[in-house]
């Protein structure tokens, strides 16, 4: 299954991106996951088909992610963006394990739980 993201780029602190993958057909749970230098890969916001969503902590109020299942398309809209943000953002969708072991879309480390992957895109913020 290929995820096609776009929208990444570079923007200064307090500006606004947003991001998009597109998949080949509708998939229950899809989540954004981010990679900064030097850190582990961890999980940004997941939507579930019924509208249910996830949010890390440093992004709540911030970003907002969603969905148009119609399309198949998932979006980042981030604002009030900030240097710590900078990282490269996948796109991944699927639950390994089946969609109802989770009541939220798993984020934090959980990336292992998430069976196609996009190819990533580089959001750098600067000061």
């Amino acid at each position: 299954v290929q995820l096609v993201e776009s929208g990444g780029g570079s923007a200064q602190t307090g500006g606004s991106l947003r991001l998009s993958c597109a998949a080949p057909y509708s998939i229950y749970c899809m989540a954004w996951f981010r990679q900064a230098p030097g850190k582990e890969r961890e999980g940004v916001a997941g939507i579930f088909s019924d509208g249910t969503t996830n949010y890390a902590e440093s992004v709540k109020g911030r970003f907002t992610i969603s969905k148009d299942n119609a399309k198949n398309t998932l979006y980042l809209q981030m604002n009030s963006l900030e240097p710590e943000d900078t990282a490269i953002y996948y796109c991944a969708a699927d639950l390994a394990l089946g969609d109802h072991r989770w009541d939220l879309p798993p984020l934090g480390h959980y990336d292992y739980e998430y069976k196609y992957w996009g190819q990533g895109t580089q959001v750098t913020v600067s000061a």
